[in-house]
């Protein structure tokens, strides 16, 4: 009887079917991820309305971005361990549905409290209701394939900055910024539930191995291997990412929130300065592509190093540039970094820790990006309020990355000099 060697992607079951089943989790995951970051990222075309309607600084509408980013990553703590338990799809659907309910009542604000709880509470909770549990899925349903699969899957962010923000200044021409709020939030209810029924946990119950292999015989029962949440948080990985993107994250998110007023302030008309959001979305997109795929032949670990790096070269380039070109050369580049770290850090934490709790211990390390996202955009605004300048919060951003690149590179040094070990060989020695 001829058996199959389970490295092989030949099962029964990829056969028949002809489209290997991971690919429509990643078409979940692409489309929530699109909806959810997209109406997010549409935020800087809202800013100048809002500041002029509610007779608000800038730094305290950019609060409103701070307060959902800190929910939409911070949440992943409680929605990644639900997501093992309960299943992605739940999760996924219901935070479509919170998305697009906090932007149809942003829409109906009174006051700019009311924006932060309608817009910071609806879009935050919703985002981070959905986006852990999505990539922790991707995760468990790829082996060779990881690094594109997960890029693929959260190009749909890429692709969301470069659609959404120029949509929603049209939405905004056309409708009012309220009505066009509204339109947003019809857009992620529809297209995000809709998609989010594609997702599944695990490929194990479709009788199926990850890329399609056939599953060996134990693994049908057993549980994924991988550590324990408690013994994740625990190892010395786990506090060189965590330290890592802490720091990254204070300036990760300001060129969403402040590129474009930037633009204005200079001069760029605004039509040309929201098209700078789309660019970074472009770069994302293509960062995503190629460098997740790039990762998975060089390593993903000294690739994360030369992601904080080329943030940092690429956010030198914004603070000499005065005009819409030089302003698209950053945001091109500075969206293809910020695109491959977005994509490598999920597969990273996979090939750390393993499959066995990877939605929680993924929500824990963006409890990092949290912090830092509460904090990098509101006080870029802030500063400018103050100086009238956004130079000092783009050059803190460029030494941020540049100390999350030199963290980096002391775990990929780390790496090589450790002998490869199975996730149950690490298990056995964290903590000790």
């Amino acid at each position: 009887m001829k058996t199959t060697h389970p490295s092989q992607p030949s099962s029964a079951s990829q056969q028949g079917a002809g489209l290997f089943r991971g690919w429509l989790v990643v078409a979940g995951a692409f489309a929530v991820t699109f909806v959810g970051f997209g109406c997010a990222y549409t935020f800087s075309a809202f800013l100048e309305s809002l500041q002029k309607d509610f007779g608000a600084s800038r730094g305290s509408v950019s609060l409103v971005f701070s307060l959902a980013g800190f929910l939409y990553f911070g949440l992943g703590v409680l929605s990644g361990p639900l997501a093992d338990r309960w299943g992605s799809r739940r999760l996924a659907a219901a935070g479509m549905v919170l998305v697009g309910l906090g932007l149809a009542l942003a829409g109906q604000a009174r006051s700019l409290t009311q924006i932060y709880l309608a817009y910071g509470l609806g879009v935050g909770l919703g985002v981070g209701a959905s986006y852990v549990p999505v990539l922790g899925a991707v995760q468990r349903w790829f082996v060779r394939r990881r690094g594109f699969a997960s890029g693929l899957a959260v190009s749909g962010i890429g692709v969301g900055t470069l659609v959404m923000p120029p949509l929603a200044s049209l939405f905004i021409e056309a409708l009012g910024w309220r009505n066009a709020y509204l339109a947003l939030g019809v857009l992620a209810v529809v297209v995000g539930v809709g998609m989010a029924l594609l997702i599944e946990n695990d490929p194990r119950d479709r009788g199926l191995g990850p890329d399609g292999d056939a599953p060996q015989p134990q693994a049908q029962t057993a549980r994924p291997e991988g550590f324990t949440v408690r013994d994740a948080v625990r190892s010395r990985r786990f506090a060189g990412l965590y330290v890592a993107c802490l720091i990254s994250s204070f300036g990760l998110f300001v060129p969403f929130v402040h590129l474009v007023p930037y633009a204005l302030d200079h001069g760029v008309p605004n039509a040309s300065a929201v098209l700078l959001l789309g660019a970074i979305g472009v770069g994302s997109t293509a960062g995503r592509f190629f460098l997740g795929g790039l990762a998975d032949r060089m390593g993903r670990a000294q690739t994360m190093l030369l992601m904080s790096t080329g943030m940092a070269l690429s956010l030198l380039v914004w603070a000499s540039s005065d005009g819409f070109r030089g302003l698209a050369v950053f945001a091109f580049f500075y969206g293809a970094f910020y695109g491959g770290f977005v994509a490598l850090l999920p597969a990273l934490v996979m090939d750390y820790f393993g499959g066995r709790n990877i939605s929680a211990i993924i929500g824990v390390l963006y409890t990092s990006v949290a912090f830092g996202t509460l904090v990098g955009p509101a006080a870029a605004g802030y500063a400018f309020d103050i100086s009238r300048s956004y130079l000092l919060p783009i050059l803190f951003s460029v030494g941020a990355n540049l100390v999350a690149a030199a963290i980096m590179w002391t775990m990929s040094r780390m790496d090589a000099r450790a002998k490869p070990a199975t996730a149950g060989e690490l298990r056995c020695t964290v903590g000790k």
